[in-house]
Formats: structure tokens, C-alpha cells, sequence
């Protein structure tokens, strides 16, 4: 694959490892950060230091951001000295965070009508997917952006889907994440009442991985301690993907579902159990703490 000439804004738990893999498969790329030592990271992994977001994005072709929500998406592309005042018409817009549908079309539509190409498309997989550059991409924008963009999503990534029209990235991310919300919680209620039934957890995951019951939540991330043994539970719940973030992406689907009149009964409860550990201080658990919680009663 030929180098691109590409930007990386938003060098986070995530973002870090994104840009590192673009560097390693050659592209040259200006990175931004407000966070200096985040920068300074990624130059020692090839990239070049950019000291403002004009630096970042000069003679791009491409430009990627991984930002904490839509309001940075929309200040970060086209607000008073943002990308689209540094970059010429037809450079593609690349945005892999994680926002509101509504504010993903918005941006999209300001980049059409600006002449620039744009894509969200947001990631599932956790950091140790972002450093292996294994991430699955849910991508929305039309097929020229799709097209441009699949290239560089190939080397941070091994599930590329193309999922329609602008801001369907994001409907995806969002209405997985809340399937993944429900599918933990119940899974960790089901080892609970296993446990407490006389089952030690071996035993459990063993019989129910290989039965109805089996979800990704129990064989890839299981939120007992034992059976899965690079999951969370191993390390005392240390994230992972954190109970802070899991509640963002709730948010942001109940938003959805309200404005698109969807019920999502499971989904809400979902939320108020994520909201609850949040209020108790836990947002830097693991999602998968509701394990925790259950058989300790957090503070």
C-alpha cells in the first residue's frame, strides 16, 4: 500500500494505538494532541509532533480524530481555526470517536457542503484491540468516503463493515454497545445465582459456554475470575472498558431510541445499573464490575 499523507487527532486511550499502527504500516503521520506527553509518545512510535491542529492537517489527505463526543467532533472540524479551515476541498474526514448520531449527520453535512469528504466511523474491540490494530469498524458516509477511507481502517483494523449513509456508523456502534451492556449485566447475574446455587465458576462457563446461554460477555470477557483468563475479573477489574464509558454509549442510545420513538426497556435498566455504579464512584471500573458489585456490595 502506497503512503498517505495523514492526520491523528485525539491521541487517547484508544487513539494512541490507532496512530501507532498507521506510523507502522508507513503512512506519515502528524499528530495532535492537547496532552504533550501523548504526542511525545507517538513520535517515539514515527509520528510527527504537531504543535496545533493547523500543523496536524497541513498537506493532508486524510484526516482521522478520536474525540471524546460530538460537541469536540464539531468544534475540532469546523469551528474557528478547525481542520476544514486548513485543508484543501476533497480531503477526507475520518472520524472514529464515538458521538450522537445527530451531531455525526451534522458534521457530515457541514463537510458536503464545505467539499470535503467525511465518514464516521466508530471502533469496537477495547484498547488491546486499538494497539494490535485488530479493531472492528462500523463505518457510515457515502461509498467514495467508504472507498478512500477502507485503506487506512485495514491497518487499524480486521472487521471493516460498511454500514450505509451518514451517522449508520454510529447507530451501530451504539445499538451494539447497549446489546453488550445487557448481555454483561445478565451474564454476571447468571454467575452470581450460579454461585450461590453451588456452582463454582469453572464448572458454569464451562457448561454454559458451550450452551444457550453462551455471549461474547461470557467466552471473550468474562466477568468471573478464572475461566477467561485475560479478562478484567483476573485483575481485580481494572479496565477494559470502563464503566464510564459503557454509560456514555447508554446515554447516547437512549437518546436515540427516544428521538427514533424505540422502546428499550432492557437498554434503560441497563443504563440506571451503569448510572448507579458511576454515582458510587466506579467509573473507572470495568464494565464488567457489575460482577463485583453483586457479590460485594460496593460502596
Amino acid at each position: 500500500m502506497s503512503s498517505t499523507k495523514a492526520a491523528f487527532i485525539g491521541l487517547g486511550n484508544m487513539g494512541s494505538g490507532m496512530c501507532a499502527n498507521l506510523c507502522k504500516a508507513g503512512h506519515e503521520v502528524r499528530a495532535f494532541d492537547l496532552n504533550a506527553e501523548v504526542v511525545k509518545a507517538a513520535e517515539g512510535h514515527g509520528a510527527i509532533a504537531a504543535a496545533t491542529i493547523a500543523d496536524a492537517v497541513k498537506d493532508s489527505e486524510i484526516v482521522v480524530t478520536m474525540l471524546p463526543a460530538g460537541k469536540h467532533v464539531l468544534s475540532v472540524y469546523f469551528g474557528e481555526d478547525g481542520v476544514a479551515s486548513h485543508t484543501a476541498t476533497g480531503t477526507l474526514f475520518l472520524d472514529c470517536s464515538t458521538i450522537a448520531v445527530e451531531d455525526a449527520r451534522e458534521a457530515a453535512s457541514k463537510a458536503e457542503a464545505a467539499g470535503f469528504l467525511m465518514a464516521d466511523a466508530p471502533v469496537s474491540g477495547g484498547t488491546a484491540a486499538a494497539d494490535a490494530g485488530t479493531l472492528t469498524f462500523m463505518v457510515g458516509g457515502p461509498d467514495e468516503a467508504y472507498a478512500k477511507a477502507k485503506p487506512i481502517l485495514d491497518v487499524m483494523g480486521k472487521n471493516i463493515f460498511h454500514a450505509g449513509g451518514s451517522g449508520n456508523g454510529q447507530a451501530a456502534k451504539i445499538a451494539n454497545n447497549m446489546l453488550l451492556g445487557i448481555s454483561m449485566i445478565g451474564t454476571c447475574e447468571a454467575f452470581n445465582l450460579a454461585e450461590k446455587l453451588g456452582l463454582d465458576a469453572q464448572t458454569f462457563f464451562d457448561i454454559s459456554s458451550t450452551a444457550s446461554g453462551q455471549c461474547w460477555s461470557m467466552t471473550s470477557y468474562c466477568p468471573a475470575p478464572g475461566p477467561v483468563p485475560t479478562s478484567p475479573a483476573n485483575r481485580d477489574y481494572q479496565p477494559g472498558f470502563a464503566v464510564a464509558m459503557m454509560l456514555k454509549d447508554l446515554h447516547l442510545a437512549a437518546s436515540a431510541a427516544r428521538a427514533a420513538g424505540a422502546e428499550v426497556t432492557l437498554g434503560e435498566m441497563a443504563e440506571k445499573i451503569y448510572q448507579d455504579l458511576d454515582t458510587r464512584g466506579h467509573g473507572g471500573l470495568d464494565f464488567s464490575g457489575v460482577m463485583k458489585d453483586l457479590q460485594q456490595r460496593l460502596d
